[in-house]
């Protein structure tokens, strides 16, 4: 009981430093060094801070990390969602709700490129907004489902969550992107189904459909698909069948966004040098918030903390659907105040053994964290797809809050299926690498 009042006093201390505003990775410092307070044996504090940072990052495998923001960064400066919109819209007039598909399949493709949920978001939404305006779509359910679906850029691989959660909690990435592939179809399936339902019980707040296009003219608007279409099967294609490691596809990524961009003779100095300095300063945050993260772990190993609230937890004989509902609850709660890789950082060494004594796999955690962390980017105050329309809209946040509130459920809906259904995450990863 004794490790339990500890980290409660740690939990109250970090609370405390970030209601003060002081920058996450530093207060994640501030908490080990306390932390390591309560360790006997006279073990250096400042010795165990500068092993744990360096082991932590000179690490191969986070290697892949700077690699996909920068792929991200130079696919968000090109003509991708433009030529996206154009390719998909002809395919999609059949369907209650019309275009409003698009936002849901453009975010799925761009975040299968992208990794990052803020800049698939921005990217679809520079086009699709005024395009739907444009043409008389209903605003809140425009921008509910650019604020949803944009979220699809953590959960459909390559993944810069993923791979911060890889790390954190030393599973394989490839098994974990593997993992989110079905999730990801699954989700954007709920959501295209959520804009059917609306769009039936609605008929009058969805636009008559274009003119039907002849075939040809169809087929010539979808090879704008092509770039993009050729980069993601070049680089899942070098991931399934073992080609290339995690690490190895973010340079192909890389390789091919620079491709494309040069193609689409967007590929200038000042666009290159902004997305090397945009991938810079975003990685350079992730970075100093996984030092802090890492070495607030350690510290936590030595208190013998994660043991202590994993017998704590087992002690309430808790159910495994109980557990999941209550982990649901708190990081729910913590989306308000956190973003995404924060909550993965603060507490992946904590509840990690309390998932393994519930007899969870953690590779499916790891999915089950990026649905829950898919709700924090659209969860007030601190939801990152919120500020990017807010920005882009011109609307206040309250009125994007309550557009994307829908699809909020719409993932918590889904954190029940597959938590009821977990093959729809472990089937990949089972046959790619046995039981």
């Amino acid at each position: 009981m004794e490790m339990i009042e500890i980290s409660g006093l740690l939990l109250l201390l970090l609370m405390a430093l970030l209601a003060c505003g002081v920058w996450i990775a530093i207060a994640l410092l501030v908490v080990g060094y306390v932390g390591m307070q309560f360790v006997g044996g006279g073990i250096p504090a400042g010795a165990v801070l500068a092993t744990t940072i360096w082991g932590n990052s000179a690490s191969w495998t986070l290697a892949a990390l700077p690699l996909f923001v920068w792929m991200g960064e130079i696919l968000f400066r090109t003509r991708l969602s433009e030529e996206m919109f154009r390719g998909l819209a002809p395919w999609l007039n059949w369907l209650p709700g019309r275009l409003m598909h698009v936002n849901v399949i453009a975010c799925g493709l761009f975040g299968s490129v992208s990794g990052s949920s803020a800049a698939t978001c921005a990217t679809v939404a520079k086009i699709a907004l005024p395009e739907l305006k444009k043409r008389g779509y209903d605003e809140n359910v425009s921008l509910g489902s650019l604020a949803g679906a944009g979220t699809l850029g953590i959960l459909i691989p390559p993944s810069i969550t993923m791979v911060v959660y890889a790390v954190a909690a030393n599973v394989s990435i490839i098994q974990v992107f593997l993992a989110g592939f079905l999730p990801g179809f699954l989700v954007m399936a709920l959501y295209s189904g959520y804009i059917i339902v609306w769009s039936l019980l609605n008929p009058g707040r969805t636009p008559p459909a274009d003119p039907p296009l002849p075939w040809r003219e169809k087929l010539r608007e979808s090879a704008n698909l092509i770039p993009v279409s050729l980069l993601i099967i070049f680089v899942f294609a070098a991931l399934l069948f073992g080609w290339a490691t995690a690490t190895e596809c973010a340079a192909w990524g890389v390789a091919g966004s620079l491709a494309i961009a040069w193609w689409q003779g967007s590929l200038t100095w000042p666009a290159f040098w902004a997305s090397v300095m945009g991938a810079t300063r975003l990685t350079c945050m992730i970075m100093l918030i996984l030092a802090g993260a890492s070495f607030m772990s350690t510290s936590m190993a030595y208190t013998g903390i994660p043991v202590a609230l994993a017998q704590w937890v087992d002690s309430l004989h808790l159910s495994p659907y109980a557990l999941i509902a209550a982990l649901t609850v708190m990081y729910i709660v913590l989306g308000t105040a956190l973003d995404g890789l924060s909550m993965i950082v603060l507490t992946t060494s904590v509840v990690i053994p309390m998932i393994k004594t519930a007899g969870f796999d953690p590779v499916w955690f790891g999915i089950f964290l990026v649905l829950v962390v898919e709700m924090a980017e659209v969860s007030p105050p601190v939801g990152f797809n919120l500020f990017v329309l807010q920005t882009m809209s011109g609307k206040d946040s309250n009125t994007v809050a309550l557009a994307s509130l829908p699809f909020f459920f719409l993932l918590v809906a889904a954190v029940a299926i597959i938590t009821v259904f977990p093959q729809i995450v472990m089937v990949l990863p089972e046959l790619a690498y046995g039981n």
